[in-house]
């Protein structure tokens, strides 16, 4: 899976997807125990394709690396890769990318009769209520996190 950067915020840097190319990798179907070890290899299926798996609208879809700790305890980290969907619609409870007031953020957004709450996942930080008077957009939903360890 090949990134290539298109764009770099405070909080963000953002990467196209690109999924013209397969890359069959090695996939243990039925699971890995989190228990007692068990043979995987004698279990291993023929393969798995993350493009396929992660990205269900390649010309709308896109990565961005996380920058910040906001969305700690949704298990959200720096350094984390993020798939982010630019075609879905924003709905109450989903994780967004957010565009408010010249700056990216990514936030839980709750959605009220008149306004929008951008709600962190860490108690250092503070929702931000969104009105009219912000330069606001939903620029894309996550649809998965990639853990970087």
């Amino acid at each position: 899976m090949k990134l290539t950067e298109i764009y770099k915020s405070k909080n963000f840097d953002f990467f196209s997807a690109l999924t013209e190319t397969d890359l069959e990798l090695p996939f243990v179907k039925e699971g890995i125990s989190a228990g007692f070890p068990s043979p995987a290899d004698d279990f291993l299926d023929t393969g798995i394709d993350l493009n396929k798996e992660l990205i269900k609208n390649p010309s709308a879809t896109f990565y961005g690396r996380v920058k910040g700790n906001s969305m700690q305890d949704l298990g959200i980290h720096n350094g984390d890769l993020l798939v982010i969907d630019k075609s879905l619609n924003p709905q109450n409870g989903k994780i967004a990318i957010c565009f408010i007031d010249g700056e990216f953020t990514i936030k839980r957004i709750m959605i009220e009769q008149d306004c929008i709450w951008l709600m962190p996942a860490n108690k250092d930080y503070q929702p931000i209520k969104v009105t009219a008077e912000n330069d606001f957009l939903v620029w894309g939903i996550v649809t998965n996190v990639i853990k970087y360890f």
